[in-house]
Order: C-alpha cells, then sequence, then structure tokens
C-alpha cells in the first residue's frame, strides 16, 4: 500500500530540509532530490517500526501548505 504525503523542502546553507508535517518528520540531502528520497527513506522507516497507536498519534489528517501575505516595514 502508498500512502500519500506532503513534503516541505527549503534550502538550508549549502543544502536542503525535507519535512512532511503529517508526521512531523524530518531529513536532509545536498540537493532537493537527495532531500527528498532522503525523507521518504525516513518515512518508510518509521511506518516500519512505529506501532499503530504511535502512527495515529502523530500523525495530523490535514495539513494545508499556502502563502500569506504580510506587512513588512
Amino acid at each position: 500500500m502508498e500512502k500519500q504525503l506532503t513534503a516541505i523542502i527549503e534550502r538550508e546553507g549549502d543544502g536542503y530540509v525535507a519535512l512532511c508535517p503529517e508526521l512531523d518528520i524530518a531529513s536532509q540531502g545536498d540537493t532537493i532530490e537527495q532531500a527528498r528520497d532522503n525523507l521518504r527513506e525516513a518515512l518508510e522507516l518509521f511506518f516500519q517500526s512505529a506501532s499503530p497507536e504511535e502512527i495515529a498519534q502523530r500523525f495530523h489528517e490535514e495539513v494545508f501548505v499556502t502563502r500569506v501575505g504580510v506587512a513588512v516595514g
């Protein structure tokens, strides 16, 4: 079974950080693709090792990613 999750990837220094907000799991890599692949691996390891109770406790069913405009200065 495959589950579709969100990956938010941002530059941090010389690399990239990838975050899955549904489970609050993050990883990193030297490229966007590497950060995404490392996040996928971290998520797969989590699902393999976590109990169903821990998965249910950590999982956020509704995650919304949007942009907001704010006044600066």
